[in-house]
């Protein structure tokens, strides 16, 4: 899943793909770069980034969705706002990448029990001005598990089908260090659930203080593309659905290196893998 940030402010490129040409160039190089999905989103969520207006996000999102649905993409929204995510679909996003879960907007589980759309469902425990005071865990693992299972009944008391439903642990929300690692190692875990799972850890935080120098000083966001194809490696081999990147061709390799890997240790191809992808794209438990 490769990630178009419409937006100035986004933690990892500053703004580079505000511009609706800019976004869809950006999108179709990371097509051409290996990624299978594009994930597009109109309001940062780095820590402590302000809410956008919604009338803003809509005007962000929406043609970059057309254009490159337009294009043959296979495009995700990246909102938590039911009415950008309706408008998404109706302009030909296949997913919806909910970072709250549902829990920032009330009407979005019934948005998705009544499109059938596909939903991206993540751990969340506040939005980016407050994220952070939301770090504390008795067992990052326990309660990330325990949290989801909250949000998987309230989704299927709305109505949504367990085959809609993709798990997100949510690396760096309300997990500003340490506890990310934890969820990175115990990822069957929470593939035990049965759903298919994301892993989002893209130039997060997390990475930039394992890189940092003597000085202590976390590399910049740019400098943490190997790190993240490490994880994209070592997540696929685990058998994840799908990462999320800003960068595509390293991760691209390194989930073709996992899927072989996988495929010599008798594990087969139950991961992501850059052949397969478009025929599972979205949705299910397997």
């Amino acid at each position: 899943m490769g990630v178009v940030n419409v937006t100035p402010d986004s933690f990892s490129d500053g703004g580079r793909w505000f511009t609706t040409s800019s976004a869809v160039a950006h999108g179709l190089q990371l097509l051409t770069d290996g990624a299978d999905l594009l994930d597009v989103g109109g309001e940062s969520t780095r820590p402590n980034a302000p809410r956008v207006p919604v009338e803003e996000e809509l005007s962000r999102v929406l043609p970059v969705v057309r254009e490159l649905v337009a294009h043959g993409a296979t495009v995700s929204v990246d909102t938590t706002r039911a009415v950008v995510a309706q408008q998404a679909v109706d302009a030909g996003a296949l997913l919806v990448n909910d970072v709250s879960g549902g829990l920032a907007d009330p009407e979005m589980a019934a948005l998705v029990a009544r499109t059938g759309v596909a939903y991206v469902a993540m751990h969340w425990r506040g939005h980016a001005d407050v994220m952070d005071a939301h770090d504390r865990y008795d067992d990052v693992v326990a309660d990330v598990l325990a949290e989801l299972r909250t949000r998987l009944a309230e989704l299927r008391a709305a109505g949504v089908r367990d085959e809609q439903v993709v798990l997100d642990p949510g690396l760096g929300f309300a997990k500003a260090g340490a506890s990310n690692w934890p969820l990175l190692a115990h990822l069957d875990v929470l593939q035990a659930e049965g759903f298919p799972v994301l892993v989002g850890a893209s130039r997060k935080r997390f990475l930039g203080h394992l890189l940092a120098g003597p000085d202590g000083e976390p590399v910049p966001p740019a400098e943490r593309d190997g790190a993240t194809a490490a994880i994209s490696a070592l997540a696929a081999a685990a058998g994840v659905w799908a990462v999320r990147v800003h960068e595509a061709r390293g991760s691209a390799d390194a989930v073709r290196v996992a899927a072989a890997w996988r495929a010599a240790a008798g594990g087969g191809r139950n991961g992501i893998g850059h052949d397969d992808v478009h025929d599972e794209t979205v949705g299910g438990p397997r």
